[in-house]
């Protein structure tokens, strides 16, 4: 007679229960860390405000204001000024030689029709030599483009000339995307009605592929992190250098 053989189902069955048994641990694992790294971004946000408020105090022979969001503020960063706000201001002091007093108006969380309610209001009360924008990523979770236009347009008519704003930074993911060309699309219309400088911050960050959520992106999986920002700030950097420039060449005529 021949020797009956165990059947391999069960062995099968098992492994496939262990394999889908470890999947759902490590998701698991995964959501909490990540929820865990939020709440630790989320307790930086009033230490990064206060340090700009602070540091808003202090005197320079120029006056930077950048008007934004949770980015502008530098969450995600190792400290408040290594955001591209921090990074433009120290390149202006690099090329300029002198002094920047930087009045950060940008607030974690903000959407243009907040920007719009809070940070405008403040703005007209400013003479500054440099101004960037940088808004709208928060708004494309629900997004209302008319809503979206309608705030673009009174900021923009708000800002002086010499004002750089960029557009939206690349999303990667396919069903933001979508929504991101239609956003980036208003603001460089809108910019070009009002001779508006527009950083390419969309392509800057779109070149760095969809790796850089391993290498520019902060625990949290949204906000940049130090080398994000630096990134940010490169996209920047051509136009700050150029509009510093300018600064720079109107002091000297008005010394003469």
């Amino acid at each position: 007679m021949r020797e009956s053989t165990p059947s391999i189902r069960p062995l099968i069955a098992t492994g496939i229960a262990v394999v889908a048994t470890g999947i759902v641990l490590a998701t698991t694992w995964f959501r909490r860390d990540l929820e865990q790294q939020k709440a630790i971004l989320n307790e930086t946000l009033p230490v990064h405000s206060a340090w700009w408020r602070d540091n808003a105090k202090q005197p320079g022979e120029l006056l930077y204001v950048a008007m934004g969001d949770s980015a502008a503020q530098g969450i995600g960063a190792s400290s408040p000024n290594r955001s591209y706000v921090g990074v433009l201001a120290d390149h202006v002091r690099l090329v300029t030689g002198q002094t920047v007093r930087v009045v950060n108006l940008s607030v974690s969380g903000a959407t243009v029709a907040l920007a719009v309610r809070d940070q405008l209001p403040r703005f007209e009360k400013l003479e500054p030599d440099l101004v960037t924008v940088a808004i709208g990523a928060n708004d494309i979770a629900q997004w209302n483009p008319t809503t979206f236009e309608a705030g673009i347009r009174t900021i923009f008519a708000a800002l002086p000339p010499h004002t750089l704003v960029a557009d939206l930074p690349c999303f990667h993911l396919p069903h933001n995307e979508v929504k991101v060309a239609e956003a980036n699309e208003i603001i460089r219309r809108v910019a070009d009605e009002h001779e508006l400088t527009v950083v390419p911050l969309h392509s800057t960050t779109k070149r760095a592929g969809f790796r850089s959520i391993l290498t520019h992106v902060a625990k949290d999986l949204f906000h940049p992190n130090d080398r994000g920002y630096r990134s940010w700030a490169e996209a920047f950097l051509p136009a700050m250098s150029a509009d510093a420039a300018r600064v720079s060449a109107h002091q000297g005529a008005a010394v003469t």
